[in-house]
Protein backbone atom coordinates (compact mmCIF):
# COMPACT_ATOMS: atom_id res chain seq x y z
CA UNK A 1 0.00 0.00 0.00
CA UNK A 2 1.58 3.12 -0.66
CA UNK A 3 1.01 6.12 1.67
CA UNK A 4 1.75 9.69 0.27
CA UNK A 5 3.10 13.26 2.12
CA UNK A 6 0.68 15.46 0.43
CA UNK A 7 1.59 18.28 2.38
CA UNK A 8 4.36 19.76 5.01
CA UNK A 9 4.61 22.87 6.35
CA UNK A 10 6.27 24.19 9.73
CA UNK A 11 6.62 27.63 11.47
CA UNK A 12 9.68 29.61 12.02
CA UNK A 13 11.18 28.18 14.70
CA UNK A 14 11.49 31.26 17.58
CA UNK A 15 14.93 31.86 19.51
CA UNK A 16 13.89 30.93 23.73
CA UNK A 17 12.01 33.45 25.22
CA UNK A 18 11.71 35.27 21.12
CA UNK A 19 9.30 36.24 19.22
CA UNK A 20 7.25 33.24 19.24
CA UNK A 21 6.75 32.80 23.28
CA UNK A 22 3.21 33.82 23.76
CA UNK A 23 2.28 31.57 21.57
CA UNK A 24 1.36 28.27 22.77
CA UNK A 25 2.09 24.91 21.42
CA UNK A 26 -1.37 24.55 20.11
CA UNK A 27 -1.63 27.86 18.40
CA UNK A 28 1.71 27.37 16.57
CA UNK A 29 0.45 23.57 15.38
CA UNK A 30 -2.73 25.11 14.21
CA UNK A 31 -0.72 27.78 12.43
CA UNK A 32 1.21 25.02 10.72
CA UNK A 33 -1.66 22.87 10.28
CA UNK A 34 -3.59 25.84 8.25
CA UNK A 35 -0.56 26.58 6.03
CA UNK A 36 -0.41 22.90 5.63
CA UNK A 37 -3.79 22.51 4.51
CA UNK A 38 -3.43 25.50 1.93
CA UNK A 39 -0.48 24.56 0.91
CA UNK A 40 -2.21 20.87 -0.51
CA UNK A 41 -5.33 22.52 -1.38
CA UNK A 42 -6.66 19.97 1.04
CA UNK A 43 -10.48 20.66 2.24
CA UNK A 44 -10.10 19.58 6.31
CA UNK A 45 -13.65 18.16 6.44
CA UNK A 46 -11.76 14.90 4.01
CA UNK A 47 -9.45 14.66 7.10
CA UNK A 48 -10.23 11.59 8.79
CA UNK A 49 -7.99 11.97 11.86
CA UNK A 50 -5.09 13.63 13.50
CA UNK A 51 -2.09 13.49 15.55
CA UNK A 52 0.14 15.73 17.04
CA UNK A 53 3.35 15.29 19.22
CA UNK A 54 4.25 17.48 22.17
CA UNK A 55 6.23 16.78 25.18
CA UNK A 56 6.47 19.56 27.51
CA UNK A 57 2.98 20.25 28.23
CA UNK A 58 3.36 23.91 28.46
CA UNK A 59 -0.39 25.65 28.68
CA UNK A 60 -3.70 25.26 30.73
CA UNK A 61 -5.12 23.51 26.90
CA UNK A 62 -1.89 21.38 26.74
CA UNK A 63 -3.93 17.89 27.45
CA UNK A 64 -6.21 19.05 24.42
CA UNK A 65 -3.26 19.90 21.97
CA UNK A 66 -4.44 17.04 19.29
CA UNK A 67 -7.93 17.34 19.59
CA UNK A 68 -7.74 22.07 19.80
CA UNK A 69 -5.70 21.89 16.65
CA UNK A 70 -8.30 19.56 14.62
CA UNK A 71 -11.53 21.75 15.61
CA UNK A 72 -9.90 24.45 15.02
CA UNK A 73 -8.37 23.80 11.49
CA UNK A 74 -11.74 22.86 10.34
CA UNK A 75 -11.80 18.75 10.34
CA UNK A 76 -15.03 17.51 11.52
CA UNK A 77 -15.84 17.03 15.14
CA UNK A 78 -15.98 13.15 14.80
CA UNK A 79 -12.56 12.78 13.53
CA UNK A 80 -10.44 11.12 16.84
CA UNK A 81 -7.23 12.95 17.71
CA UNK A 82 -4.44 12.08 19.13
CA UNK A 83 -1.74 13.72 21.33
CA UNK A 84 1.91 11.48 21.11
CA UNK A 85 4.87 11.97 23.26
CA UNK A 86 7.98 10.14 21.69
CA UNK A 87 10.33 13.10 23.38
CA UNK A 88 12.38 13.54 20.76
CA UNK A 89 10.81 11.17 18.13
CA UNK A 90 7.16 12.62 18.69
CA UNK A 91 7.07 14.51 15.24
CA UNK A 92 8.60 11.96 13.34
CA UNK A 93 5.98 9.67 15.67
CA UNK A 94 2.88 10.97 14.63
CA UNK A 95 4.05 10.32 10.69
CA UNK A 96 4.40 6.52 11.85
CA UNK A 97 1.11 6.43 13.67
CA UNK A 98 -0.74 8.15 10.55
CA UNK A 99 0.47 5.73 8.15
CA UNK A 100 -0.27 2.97 9.99
CA UNK A 101 -3.68 4.15 10.92
CA UNK A 102 -3.77 4.13 6.76
CA UNK A 103 -2.70 0.47 6.13
CA UNK A 104 -4.54 -0.56 8.24
CA UNK A 105 -7.64 0.99 7.06
CA UNK A 106 -9.04 3.68 9.57
CA UNK A 107 -7.82 6.50 7.75
CA UNK A 108 -7.24 8.36 4.26
CA UNK A 109 -6.24 11.64 5.37
CA UNK A 110 -3.96 12.19 8.31
CA UNK A 111 -2.67 15.06 9.90
CA UNK A 112 0.29 14.43 11.20
CA UNK A 113 2.03 16.81 13.58
CA UNK A 114 4.21 18.23 16.08
CA UNK A 115 4.37 21.56 18.02
CA UNK A 116 6.64 22.67 21.10
CA UNK A 117 6.79 25.69 23.64
CA UNK A 118 9.94 25.15 25.35
CA UNK A 119 9.78 28.85 26.06
CA UNK A 120 6.65 28.58 28.35
CA UNK A 121 7.97 25.12 29.98
CA UNK A 122 6.72 25.69 33.60
CA UNK A 123 8.17 25.60 36.92
CA UNK A 124 6.04 23.06 38.82
CA UNK A 125 5.70 22.95 42.58
CA UNK A 126 4.21 19.35 44.09
CA UNK A 127 0.13 18.65 43.59
CA UNK A 128 0.07 17.04 46.80
CA UNK A 129 1.92 19.94 49.25
CA UNK A 130 0.53 22.46 47.23
CA UNK A 131 -3.44 20.65 47.81
CA UNK A 132 -3.12 19.09 50.98
CA UNK A 133 -0.80 21.52 53.00
CA UNK A 134 3.17 22.27 53.58
CA UNK A 135 4.53 20.52 57.40
CA UNK A 136 5.58 23.30 59.59
CA UNK A 137 8.86 24.31 58.49
CA UNK A 138 8.95 23.31 55.17
CA UNK A 139 8.09 25.62 51.97
CA UNK A 140 7.26 24.68 48.62
CA UNK A 141 10.19 24.09 46.16
CA UNK A 142 9.24 24.86 42.29
CA UNK A 143 11.03 22.24 39.79
CA UNK A 144 11.72 23.46 36.56
CA UNK A 145 10.07 21.15 33.81
CA UNK A 146 12.78 21.85 31.45
CA UNK A 147 15.42 20.59 32.88
CA UNK A 148 13.85 17.66 34.15
CA UNK A 149 12.85 16.98 30.78
CA UNK A 150 16.42 17.09 29.40
CA UNK A 151 17.44 14.65 32.34
CA UNK A 152 17.27 11.07 32.52
CA UNK A 153 16.59 10.12 35.81
CA UNK A 154 16.68 6.50 35.25
CA UNK A 155 20.37 6.96 34.05
CA UNK A 156 21.01 9.61 35.97
CA UNK A 157 22.29 11.58 33.51
CA UNK A 158 21.30 14.84 31.58
CA UNK A 159 21.43 14.34 27.59
CA UNK A 160 24.79 16.49 27.81
CA UNK A 161 26.65 13.65 29.38
CA UNK A 162 25.12 11.06 27.38
CA UNK A 163 26.45 13.03 24.03
CA UNK A 164 29.92 12.97 26.44
CA UNK A 165 29.91 9.40 26.81
CA UNK A 166 29.38 8.98 23.14
CA UNK A 167 32.38 11.71 22.32
CA UNK A 168 34.44 9.37 24.30
CA UNK A 169 33.33 5.90 23.20
CA UNK A 170 33.62 7.04 19.12
CA UNK A 171 36.78 8.87 19.73
CA UNK A 172 34.86 12.14 18.69
CA UNK A 173 36.96 15.48 19.39
CA UNK A 174 36.40 19.10 20.86
CA UNK A 175 37.82 20.96 17.64
CA UNK A 176 35.38 18.20 15.20
CA UNK A 177 32.63 19.19 17.62
CA UNK A 178 33.28 23.29 17.11
CA UNK A 179 34.35 22.64 13.29
CA UNK A 180 30.52 20.68 12.80
CA UNK A 181 28.44 22.94 15.17
CA UNK A 182 29.96 26.35 12.80
CA UNK A 183 29.13 24.04 9.30
CA UNK A 184 25.72 24.20 10.98
CA UNK A 185 25.17 27.80 11.10
CA UNK A 186 27.20 28.31 8.39
CA UNK A 187 25.12 25.90 5.75
CA UNK A 188 22.06 27.29 7.24
CA UNK A 189 23.01 30.77 6.02
CA UNK A 190 23.41 29.79 2.49
CA UNK A 191 20.39 27.68 2.33
CA UNK A 192 18.25 30.60 3.87
CA UNK A 193 20.19 33.11 1.29
CA UNK A 194 18.85 30.83 -1.26
CA UNK A 195 15.61 30.06 -0.69
CA UNK A 196 15.93 26.66 0.34
CA UNK A 197 13.40 27.22 2.98
CA UNK A 198 10.64 29.45 1.43
CA UNK A 199 8.92 26.05 0.64
CA UNK A 200 8.37 24.30 4.17
CA UNK A 201 7.95 27.66 5.82
CA UNK A 202 4.41 29.00 7.68
CA UNK A 203 5.18 32.52 8.03
CA UNK A 204 3.30 33.80 11.81
CA UNK A 205 1.74 37.10 12.38
CA UNK A 206 2.39 37.70 16.33
CA UNK A 207 1.26 40.81 18.16
CA UNK A 208 4.24 43.05 19.64
CA UNK A 209 3.94 46.70 21.26
CA UNK A 210 4.06 47.98 17.75
CA UNK A 211 1.42 46.47 16.21
CA UNK A 212 1.34 42.56 14.27
CA UNK A 213 5.07 41.65 13.04
CA UNK A 214 5.39 38.58 10.57
CA UNK A 215 8.09 36.24 11.84
CA UNK A 216 9.12 34.00 8.38
CA UNK A 217 12.65 32.97 9.38
CA UNK A 218 14.20 31.50 12.14
CA UNK A 219 15.57 33.28 15.14
CA UNK A 220 18.02 30.75 16.41
CA UNK A 221 20.77 30.77 13.63
CA UNK A 222 23.83 32.61 13.85
CA UNK A 223 25.36 32.25 10.32
CA UNK A 224 28.54 34.27 11.22
CA UNK A 225 29.39 31.92 13.98
CA UNK A 226 33.63 30.86 13.41
CA UNK A 227 35.59 27.83 15.18
CA UNK A 228 37.77 31.08 16.46
CA UNK A 229 35.21 32.14 18.41
CA UNK A 230 33.46 28.59 19.82
CA UNK A 231 36.25 27.76 20.44
CA UNK A 232 36.74 30.04 23.78
CA UNK A 233 33.76 28.42 25.23
CA UNK A 234 34.10 26.11 27.96
CA UNK A 235 32.57 22.57 28.12
CA UNK A 236 29.50 22.72 30.12
CA UNK A 237 29.42 18.74 31.53
CA UNK A 238 32.58 17.51 32.13
CA UNK A 239 35.64 20.55 32.41
CA UNK A 240 37.85 18.12 29.75
CA UNK A 241 34.99 17.56 27.99
CA UNK A 242 33.41 18.41 24.42
CA UNK A 243 29.46 19.79 24.67
CA UNK A 244 29.59 23.20 24.45
CA UNK A 245 26.51 25.55 24.30
CA UNK A 246 27.64 26.18 20.84
CA UNK A 247 27.54 22.53 20.04
CA UNK A 248 24.34 21.75 21.14
CA UNK A 249 21.10 22.02 19.42
CA UNK A 250 18.88 25.00 20.61
CA UNK A 251 15.97 25.49 22.91
CA UNK A 252 13.08 26.78 20.76
CA UNK A 253 9.43 27.38 19.91
CA UNK A 254 8.07 26.15 16.95
CA UNK A 255 5.70 23.63 14.76
CA UNK A 256 5.07 21.35 11.88
CA UNK A 257 2.73 19.63 10.10
CA UNK A 258 2.69 16.84 7.45
CA UNK A 259 -0.74 15.50 6.11
CA UNK A 260 -0.60 11.41 4.89
CA UNK A 261 -3.28 10.48 2.47
CA UNK A 262 -3.54 6.87 1.15
CA UNK A 263 -3.45 6.24 -3.33
CA UNK A 264 -7.61 5.80 -2.80
CA UNK A 265 -7.53 9.65 -1.24
CA UNK A 266 -5.09 11.11 -3.39
CA UNK A 267 -6.83 10.17 -6.45
CA UNK A 268 -10.37 10.72 -5.03
CA UNK A 269 -9.89 14.28 -3.76
CA UNK A 270 -7.24 15.16 -6.78
CA UNK A 271 -4.02 15.96 -4.26
CA UNK A 272 -0.79 16.73 -5.64
CA UNK A 273 1.83 14.38 -3.68
CA UNK A 274 5.16 16.15 -2.75
CA UNK A 275 6.90 12.46 -2.16
CA UNK A 276 5.89 8.92 -1.05
CA UNK A 277 6.74 7.48 2.25
CA UNK A 278 8.18 4.05 1.88
CA UNK A 279 9.61 2.87 5.82
CA UNK A 280 10.08 3.77 9.61
CA UNK A 281 10.98 2.40 12.47
CA UNK A 282 11.81 3.30 16.06
CA UNK A 283 13.81 1.18 18.22
CA UNK A 284 15.62 1.37 21.74
CA UNK A 285 19.12 1.66 22.95
CA UNK A 286 21.63 2.60 25.90
CA UNK A 287 19.96 5.05 27.98
CA UNK A 288 23.39 6.64 28.70
CA UNK A 289 24.00 7.05 25.04
CA UNK A 290 20.44 8.35 23.70
CA UNK A 291 22.36 9.93 20.71
CA UNK A 292 23.43 6.57 18.93
CA UNK A 293 19.84 5.49 18.11
CA UNK A 294 19.56 6.94 14.80
CA UNK A 295 22.03 4.49 13.87
CA UNK A 296 19.99 1.23 14.16
CA UNK A 297 16.95 3.04 13.28
CA UNK A 298 17.95 4.23 10.05
CA UNK A 299 19.22 0.79 9.26
CA UNK A 300 15.70 -0.57 10.04
CA UNK A 301 13.99 1.55 8.35
CA UNK A 302 16.22 0.73 5.13
CA UNK A 303 16.00 -2.94 5.78
CA UNK A 304 11.87 -2.59 5.75
CA UNK A 305 12.14 -0.30 2.28
CA UNK A 306 14.70 -2.49 0.81
CA UNK A 307 17.37 -0.01 0.38
CA UNK A 308 20.86 0.59 1.05
CA UNK A 309 22.48 3.59 2.64
CA UNK A 310 23.98 4.05 -0.88
CA UNK A 311 21.02 4.59 -2.64
CA UNK A 312 20.13 7.45 -0.23
CA UNK A 313 20.29 10.78 -1.77
CA UNK A 314 19.68 13.15 1.00
CA UNK A 315 20.16 12.46 4.95
CA UNK A 316 18.73 14.15 7.99
CA UNK A 317 19.49 13.24 11.76
CA UNK A 318 18.56 16.40 14.20
CA UNK A 319 21.75 17.55 15.32
CA UNK A 320 20.79 17.34 19.32
CA UNK A 321 24.58 17.80 20.12
CA UNK A 322 27.65 18.17 17.71
CA UNK A 323 29.07 14.70 19.43
CA UNK A 324 25.88 12.86 18.91
CA UNK A 325 25.58 13.82 15.40
CA UNK A 326 29.57 12.88 14.51
CA UNK A 327 29.12 9.89 16.68
CA UNK A 328 26.30 8.65 14.21
CA UNK A 329 28.30 9.90 10.78
CA UNK A 330 30.86 7.80 12.19
CA UNK A 331 29.11 4.50 12.75
CA UNK A 332 27.14 4.76 9.67
CA UNK A 333 29.90 5.80 7.65
CA UNK A 334 27.44 8.73 6.45
CA UNK A 335 28.57 11.12 3.02
CA UNK A 336 28.59 14.50 4.35
CA UNK A 337 28.11 16.50 1.02
CA UNK A 338 24.41 15.14 1.25
CA UNK A 339 23.77 15.23 5.21
CA UNK A 340 22.78 17.59 6.93
CA UNK A 341 23.28 20.03 3.68
CA UNK A 342 21.23 22.84 4.99
CA UNK A 343 21.85 23.35 8.35
CA UNK A 344 20.32 21.22 11.61
CA UNK A 345 19.05 21.30 15.31
CA UNK A 346 22.24 22.88 16.07
CA UNK A 347 21.59 26.29 13.80
CA UNK A 348 17.80 26.25 13.36
CA UNK A 349 16.80 24.83 17.23
CA UNK A 350 15.18 21.85 18.62
CA UNK A 351 11.72 22.47 19.89
CA UNK A 352 11.53 19.26 21.28
CA UNK A 353 8.10 17.59 19.61
CA UNK A 354 8.30 19.36 16.51
CA UNK A 355 11.83 18.62 15.20
CA UNK A 356 10.93 15.15 13.33
CA UNK A 357 8.21 17.65 11.70
CA UNK A 358 10.61 20.32 10.60
CA UNK A 359 12.82 17.00 9.21
CA UNK A 360 10.11 15.32 7.69
CA UNK A 361 8.66 18.89 6.24
CA UNK A 362 11.99 19.82 5.08
CA UNK A 363 12.95 16.52 3.05
CA UNK A 364 9.30 16.64 1.46
CA UNK A 365 9.61 20.02 0.16
CA UNK A 366 13.22 19.65 -1.04
CA UNK A 367 11.83 16.28 -3.55
CA UNK A 368 10.06 19.46 -5.35
CA UNK A 369 13.12 21.71 -5.44
CA UNK A 370 15.78 18.94 -6.28
CA UNK A 371 14.79 16.62 -8.93
CA UNK A 372 18.38 14.51 -8.60
CA UNK A 373 16.74 13.69 -4.89
CA UNK A 374 15.00 10.03 -5.14
CA UNK A 375 15.40 9.11 -1.77
CA UNK A 376 15.75 10.86 1.50
CA UNK A 377 16.23 9.80 5.10
CA UNK A 378 14.88 11.59 8.23
CA UNK A 379 16.41 10.64 11.48
CA UNK A 380 16.38 11.46 15.37
CA UNK A 381 18.07 10.16 18.50
CA UNK A 382 15.35 10.02 21.72
CA UNK A 383 16.05 10.85 25.13
CA UNK A 384 16.03 7.79 27.75
CA UNK A 385 17.64 5.67 24.91
CA UNK A 386 15.86 5.42 22.09
CA UNK A 387 16.01 6.10 17.74
CA UNK A 388 13.40 6.65 14.97
CA UNK A 389 13.73 7.00 11.22
CA UNK A 390 11.59 7.37 8.29
CA UNK A 391 12.28 6.30 4.91
CA UNK A 392 10.83 8.96 1.45
CA UNK A 393 11.13 8.88 -2.06
CA UNK A 394 10.54 10.19 -4.93
CA UNK A 395 6.93 9.66 -6.54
Amino acid sequence: MSIYIVAAKRTPFGSFGGSLKALSATQLCVESTKAALAQGNINPEVVDSVYVGNVIQSSPDAAYLARHVGVKTGVPINVQALTINRLCGSGFETVAQGAQAIQLGLSKVSICGGAENMSAAPMTIDGNAARLGVPLGKGLVANDSLWSGLTDSHAGTPMGVTAENLAKKHGITREQCDEFAVRSQVQWGKAKEAGVFDGEMAPIEVKTRKGMVTIDADEHPKPGTTVEQISKLRPVFDKEGVVTAAGASGICDGAGTIILASEEAVKEHSLKPLCKLTAWNSVGCEPTEMGIGPVPAIQNALKIAGKSLDEVDRVEINEAFAAQFLSCAKELGLDMDKTNINGGAISIGHPLGASGSRIVAHLANEFERNESMNVAVGSACIGGGQGIAVVLERV
